[in-house]
């Protein structure tokens, strides 16, 4: 059967219950105390190893001092002690760098201002000598117009005298004048008289030197040499003896050679093949390169050209092609 409580133990077990619980609240209380304990107390041991390397550090520092006959030596000891008493003028120290800096940069300008005079002075100087050589060569080409001048007037004189003094058939006056060349054809002359040529291919001449009416717009219409139309691989041999001074395959002429001998160059373009490089000596009649259609090119054809200072002529009035 169900044991029945009094009042008097109703009371005691109530009492029990409240003192449990109370007894809860202390309990948490106390393990809050006891860890912050131990972190106060971490903290105290932290900053005793800290107190305690410290001290071994500054008992290490001293031993080695004590020990280090050196460092500490009277020599060096002396030597600091006359360092530190110097007595140190800080604002004579900054007067100094500063007035040095200051001619180092006057100089600077000095030297600046000395490279612009001298500058100007050797353009001014060049300017005046290029100024004479103009007034020289001005000059010159006076005087040499004049001589010019005064020996035509003395030939004219001369063949008018020795006209005069020819006489004439059947007593009538002579009155035929020396022709006078003009100057394409002293240079065309010039050439004949100091270089010999020979054909340089076998073919046909398919344009002409000078001006023409090209069919299509990448041929010029100032035409600077001939043409001579022949079969894809024909050789070409050389015209005169000479030097290779230019062997290339850049341009409108295609690979082309350009041999020298004295004024006078000879152009040999749109080849197919090039026997010989720049440098080499050729003779007459050597074996030079093939016709082709290299370049700015309709055809197979040489197209053989004449300068003498660089100045073209027509090759059919130097030799019959």
């Amino acid at each position: 059967m169900e044991r029945t409580m009094s009042v008097e133990d109703k009371i005691r077990r109530a009492e029990e219950i409240y003192a449990r619980r109370q007894q809860g609240i202390p309990k948490r209380t106390a393990t809050v105390a006891v860890n912050s304990e131990k972190r106060k107390d971490l903290k105290l041991f932290k900053k005793l190893f800290i107190q305690i390397v410290v001290c071994l550090f500054i008992y290490v520092v001293i031993y080695v001092i004590q020990n280090n006959n050196y460092i500490f030596s009277k020599d060096f000891l002396n030597k600091v002690n006359e360092i530190l008493s110097y007595d140190v003028n800080f604002s004579e120290v900054y007067e100094n760098i500063k007035n040095g800096t200051q001619n180092q940069i006057n100089k600077m300008k000095k030297n600046n201002q000395f490279l612009q005079n001298t500058t100007n002075q050797d353009q001014e100087v060049q300017e005046k000598m290029n100024q004479e050589d103009v007034n020289q060569e001005n000059s010159t080409q006076n005087t040499n117009a004049m001589d010019n001048s005064n020996l035509d007037n003395n030939q004219n004189e001369k063949t008018s005298q020795e006209n005069a003094n020819t006489p004439a058939i059947g007593g009538a006056e002579n009155s035929s004048t020396e022709k006078v060349l003009s100057p394409e054809e002293q240079q065309i002359e010039k050439i004949k008289n100091t270089t010999t040529f020979i054909k340089p291919v076998v073919g046909t001449i398919s344009s002409k030197y000078g001006q023409r009416e090209p069919t299509t717009k990448t041929v010029p219409k100032n035409h600077t040499g001939v043409d001579i139309a022949a079969n894809m691989g024909t050789k070409i041999i050389s015209a005169t003896d000479g030097e290779v001074v230019l062997a290339s395959e850049e341009g409108d002429y295609g690979k082309h050679l350009k041999i020298q001998i004295g004024d006078v160059s000879i152009i040999y373009a749109h080849c197919n093949n090039l026997y010989v490089k720049q440098g080499d000596r050729v003779k007459q009649g050597q074996e030079i390169a093939e016709v082709g259609s290299t370049g700015n090119s309709t055809g197979p054809h040489l197209h053989f050209e004449i300068r003498i200072s660089e100045k073209t002529i027509d090759p059919q009035k130097i030799l019959e092609l």
